[in-house]
């Protein structure tokens, strides 16, 4: 990659991503009453499983989510990383 590339920028969205799991959660939880009756208690006790579960990894840290930007080498440097 290295030789193809330049490194831009760098970012760990994991605290982000626990926060977001813990309200995705959330909304679930507060919505379950009106949806329920389409879905069965498994769905319910798997989908609660899989929301908590990643978001205790991502807040212990054994789970990562990055973001990297970059450009082919040659290129110019954007002024900002979002002008990318």
């Amino acid at each position: 990659m290295e030789e193809r590339f330049n490194i831009e920028d760098v970012h760990n969205f994991g605290e982000d991503y626990d926060k977001t799991l813990m309200c995705w959660f959330s909304n679930f939880q507060h919505s379950w009453n009106q949806i329920k009756g389409d879905y069965s208690e498994d769905f319910y006790r798997m989908w609660k499983y899989y929301l908590l579960s990643c978001a205790g990894a991502f807040r212990s840290r054994d789970l990562s989510l990055w973001q990297l930007a970059l450009t082919k080498i040659g290129r110019r440097r954007p002024l900002t990383v979002r002008s990318m």
